[in-house]
């Protein structure tokens, strides 16, 4: 993996649905980690984790377990690991979210994906690592254990929401079946944070939960970059002593790609018709009113959600998230200057997967990997996270803080970027690379930093 050396001892980890393993690639760049097994269900992710491994870009002796999680012994693992429960110092990963994506049909735990939150649970339970690190989609904040339908909601006439239907029920029961690990009492921090604000060039808001047994109050890095104020000039500042760096951009990642096979999924004759017609910049708002309605349909209509119809990206903003396929019309990744989507590379490179990276499978599969990935960066901020507190305890022998605070808080860290101006009293604003943008910059964040209690 990392080539980062480092004369200090490595801590073992374990990986739960690894993915293509975005998460473990930041984690491990510190270079105080070292992978001893990772999980994973879908074969063609398995194969990615196989490839690169033959590459040598991941330790020979990683034990690779392929299939369901809900069928994996822990403790079978640890056996394989010659290892004893309390004796790994890490385990990471990121449960499948769908079920609690706000971008979806959110199911909670009535869609079967909810409860693999629990698996992941159960493997901390089983092998008390000393550390955990959970990622998901900020959502999982929200989302409760029984979901009920707008329509039929209490102030759409319904009865009142019973408490396993109450928006946080399911970080609060997680946390409390937490509290009842037998043998380990683990404190939990959860961050809501956000990719750009610690140097990806991808706008992409995830909460990251990390548990130890040490009642150890972790704390998260403020931001080390922002956006640009209205004047283009000086960075807007996260607190009175810092000043933040300027978010990296798309063309920070892409910019000197030039490929002559590029691997590509990309948009068919009619769309790019469309987006022939949009400057970089801009998106559907930069059409004809007849344009507009003939391709977006249904979609004209609707009051919100329509930022990404007909995108074209701006070489000097940070990249919107990911998502797994970049050629739909409603969530375009259309490329600056060219009309074509994002390639295969590019959506790798702004990820930051190295270049050497490969991925198996067809391109839409490759594609869905990148797509469902944690971000490197992020892997890495949170990494050197842990190694600060693994180090801190070791030093002390891992004898437990007397901490008296919270055991099981929340902190929001500047994590919801406003979306910048689209349109606003009948005029289109474009981002202009070669103009001024005063009027069409990122607003700035109203809450910067706040705590609370997940139970009380």
């Amino acid at each position: 993996m990392s080539k980062k050396n480092n004369s200090k001892s490595k801590y073992t980890a374990i990986s739960l649905f690894s993915g293509a393993m975005g998460l473990d690639l930041g984690v491990e760049k510190t270079g105080r980690f070292k992978f001893l097994a990772c999980l994973e269900k879908e074969p063609i992710f398995c194969e990615t984790i196989r490839l690169n491994q033959k590459n040598g870009r991941l330790p020979s002796d990683l034990k690779i377990y392929e299939g369901d999680i809900n069928d994996i012994d822990p403790l079978e693992v640890l056996s394989d690991l010659d290892l004893s429960p309390g004796e790994v110092d890490l385990i990471i990963g990121g449960p499948p979210c769908q079920a609690f994506s706000t971008a979806g049909k959110r199911q909670s735990t009535q869609d079967p994906r909810g409860t693999l939150v629990w698996q992941f649970l159960r493997f901390v339970s089983c092998i008390k690592p000393k550390f955990f690190l959970m990622e998901n989609v900020r959502g999982l904040i929200s989302a409760a254990l029984l979901h009920r339908p707008i329509a039929e909601r209490p102030d759409k006439g319904g009865s009142p929401l019973q408490e396993n239907e109450m928006p946080g029920s399911v970080i609060r029961l997680f946390t409390e079946d937490l509290s009842k690990i037998e043998g380990a009492s683990y404190r939990l921090d959860g961050f809501e944070v956000n990719a750009v604000n610690y140097g990806a060039p991808q706008i992409r808001e995830r909460v990251l939960f990390i548990g130890n047994r040490f009642n150890a109050e972790v704390h998260f890095p403020d931001p080390t970059h922002g956006s640009v104020d209205r004047n283009n000039s000086q960075i807007k500042l996260f607190d009175d002593d810092s000043k933040l760096l300027p978010w990296r951009t798309l063309r920070d990642a892409i910019g000197d790609i030039q490929e002559s096979d590029p691997e590509i999924m990309d948009f068919s004759p009619r769309k790019k018709e469309y987006l022939s017609k949009i400057p970089e910049g801009s998106n559907w708002r930069s059409l004809s009113e007849e344009d507009q309605k003939e391709s977006m349909k249904k979609a004209y209509f609707a009051k919100g959600g329509r930022s990404g119809w007909w995108r074209r990206l701006s070489y000097d903003l940070p990249c919107p998230t990911l998502v797994t396929m970049p050629n739909h019309a409603g969530t375009s990744l259309c490329h600056p200057k060219e009309v074509r989507a994002l390639t295969l590379k590019e959506y790798a490179r702004i990820q930051e997967f190295p270049d050497d990276w490969v991925f198996a499978g067809t391109t839409s599969q490759k594609y869905a990997q990148v797509g469902n990935a944690v971000p490197v960066r992020l892997g890495e901020v949170a990494g050197e996270v842990l190694v600060r507190y693994l180090d801190e305890l070791e030093k002390r022998n891992w004898i437990q803080y007397n901490n008296s605070k919270l055991n099981y808080k929340l902190t929001y860290i500047q994590s919801h970027v406003r979306t910048r101006q689209w349109f606003k009293n009948g005029k289109t604003y474009v981002w202009d690379n070669e103009g001024e943008n005063s009027d069409n910059c990122y607003s700035l964040p109203k809450t910067k930093r706040k705590t609370k209690a997940i139970i009380n």
